[in-house]
């Protein structure tokens, strides 16, 4: 009876170590994943800055990107295929290309908004981007850390999005000063909720793949994480700089 009652407490500490490694070496895929989603993001961040102040500092570049109107609109297009392509065909090609497609569309980006650093100071251009790192921060740590569902969130946001870019749309044959301005102050605040819930869903994806490991799978899942969250920094930083950006 008691080699029995032995045997079975030997099996029972065996099987609570084995579940104790198996959650140790999930968090540490979680921690590891998550710290990937902010390196990446900031990576691409640094290369749509060098990009955008590249072209900024080029005459001639600049005189020829927005000399024609149909220039900047051929690249807005493409950015938005990529957003289309990267998103659909994120599970059938390969970490390594996808990270690709994310770098080149981080190059597009700071072509597209190297115009900033010709409308407002430079002075101004830093501070706002500091302004937005800090906001961003601070929603992207509420969201990893809270305990709240923000699935409420999202849906509110989303709805507020879509009316952003159709108000945007519709203001480009109307040019409404209050328009620009409402749009402004909106996506400020749609963004800032964005950062926080998109936070909490990157994380809670990694989640409950992480018992996999480390494998090209949950990388690509990193990855969209970050490009995710790429999006919201950069057009809260738009929205921001035009509120707080004093002009050249």
């Amino acid at each position: 009876m008691n080699n029995n009652d032995y045997d079975f407490s030997n099996e029972k500490t065996r099987q609570l170590d084995s579940q104790n490694e198996r959650t140790i070496t999930t968090n540490a895929t979680v921690v590891t994943l998550m710290r990937n989603v902010y390196m990446w993001m900031a990576l691409a961040l640094v290369i749509t800055a060098f990009t955008s102040m590249a072209i900024a500092n080029s005459h001639q570049l600049i005189t020829t990107l927005f000399s024609n109107s149909s220039y900047m609109i051929a690249l807005v297009v493409i950015q938005l295929i990529m957003v289309i392509v990267l998103t659909a065909a994120i599970h059938r090609i390969s970490f390594v290309w996808a990270g690709v497609l994310f770098a080149i569309y981080a190059m597009l980006t700071g072509v597209t908004i190297s115009s900033i650093f010709l409308l407002y100071t430079a002075e101004s251009i830093t501070s706002t981007f500091f302004i937005t790192a800090g906001t961003f921060a601070i929603m992207s740590i509420y969201g990893y850390f809270t305990k709240k569902d923000l699935t409420s969130w999202g849906r509110i946001l989303m709805m507020g999005l879509v009316g952003i870019i159709l108000a945007s749309v519709v203001n480009i044959f109307m040019h409404s000063s209050t328009l620009t301005w409402i749009t402004t102050y909106v996506g400020v605040v749609v963004f800032v909720g964005l950062t926080a819930y998109d936070t909490q869903k990157i994380k809670d994806s990694i989640v409950q793949y992480s018992s996999y490991g480390l494998n090209d799978s949950t990388m690509k899942l990193a990855l969209m994480g970050s490009f995710t969250l790429y999006l919201d920094f950069i057009n809260l930083f738009l929205k921001l700089l035009r509120i707080f950006g004093k002009r050249d």
